[in-house]
């Protein structure tokens, strides 16, 4: 008879040396804002994949991509603004 083994302690064995560094979690948090846009602009364009797009929708959209474009300029102004005075980006 052949016994079910199992796995747990092969999944978790690697866990503590995996943690997310801080500079890792630094990086998620400077990241956090086009992150969220991003999660908004595919929040609008979900809704409007079973019906036509209304005028509504369509400004929603619109609003959405645009504030993925200005966080994505903010985030590139941040991390060029940190290298240029000499932090780590």
């Amino acid at each position: 008879m052949d016994h079910i083994v199992t796995v747990q302690d092969v999944v978790t064995a690697f866990g503590d040396f995996m943690e997310p560094t801080n500079a890792e979690l630094d990086a998620i948090e400077r990241e956090m804002p086009l992150i969220l846009a991003r999660v908004d602009l595919l929040d609008a364009q979900i809704i409007t994949l079973d019906r036509t797009p209304t005028e509504l929708d369509t400004r929603r959209i619109r609003r959405a991509r645009r504030r993925v474009l200005v966080e994505g300029l903010a985030l590139v102004n941040r991390t060029a603004a940190a290298t240029a005075s000499g932090g780590a980006a």
